[in-house]
């Protein structure tokens, strides 16, 4: 298991309408339930709405499930990335050879 930082960006007008029928909670809220998300949290970047959101990917056959939701409801760009904490470093840093 990998623990992932999954950056998700909305387009601003298709984040418009989406807030405005109600899908993007509807989205972000299945999403977050399907990835049993660590933590998650929103900002702007480069001026659009976006998630952060760090969860455990069990296997790389699942990023076609957490991705395609994002994509075909919001036109979403993601970016997957593996991410550690402060365990994971102090660990991985022992493993340095110098």
């Amino acid at each position: 298991m990998l623990r992932m930082m999954l950056r998700v960006t909305i387009p601003v007008e298709k984040g418009n309408a989406a807030i405005k029928d109600g899908s993007l909670a509807r989205i972000f809220q299945s999403a977050l339930q399907e990835l049993k998300a660590e933590a998650a949290y929103f900002t702007a970047m480069d001026g659009m709405r976006t998630g952060l959101i760090f969860f455990d990917l069990p296997h790389a056959s699942d990023i076609p499930r957490i991705a395609e939701p994002l994509f075909m409801g919001l036109d979403a760009a993601l970016e997957f990335s593996p991410v550690m904490n402060a365990d994971d470093l102090k660990a991985g840093l022992g493993k340095v050879k110098v």
